[in-house]
């Protein structure tokens, strides 16, 4: 008998979930693809670190359609669980580097995402 893999709930953090909506079917698809293996406890091929966040536990997801370039952040460093933190369409013009208000906000969501983990983690019983 083959097991299926356990799949991690996924959490949509702030605006992340209108935003991916809001994304062109095909980058849609590949974001939804990244996060579903995510949820599998897999990594999407493309997926890779974000960088300033310390190591791999916030990973972000490029793609590029129709000549504009999107991103989808989301984080693994909570165990059980996945968080779309953030997507967007890249506007900045520094290269591939992410803008500083995007990162800004990006933290700001990962915070929301501790708070919201904290709140669900089962509470040890105490005598």
């Amino acid at each position: 008998m083959i097991a299926l893999p356990t799949m991690k709930p996924a959490a949509f953090i702030a605006a992340s979930l209108a935003e991916i909506s809001a994304m062109p079917d095909e980058v849609k698809r590949v974001f939804g693809f990244a996060i579903r293996l995510a949820q599998r406890g897999e990594k999407h091929p493309d997926a890779k670190p974000l960088k300033g966040f310390g190591g791999a536990g916030v990973l972000e997801v490029v793609e590029d359609y129709d000549g504009n370039t999107y991103r989808a952040i989301y984080t693994v460093k909570f165990a059980g669980m996945v968080y779309v933190l953030d997507v967007f369409q890249k506007k900045s013009k520094q290269g591939n580097k992410t803008a500083k208000h995007d990162i800004d906000r990006i933290k700001a969501r990962l915070k929301l995402a501790q708070a919201d983990y904290a709140r669900r983690r089962p509470r040890p019983k105490t005598a």
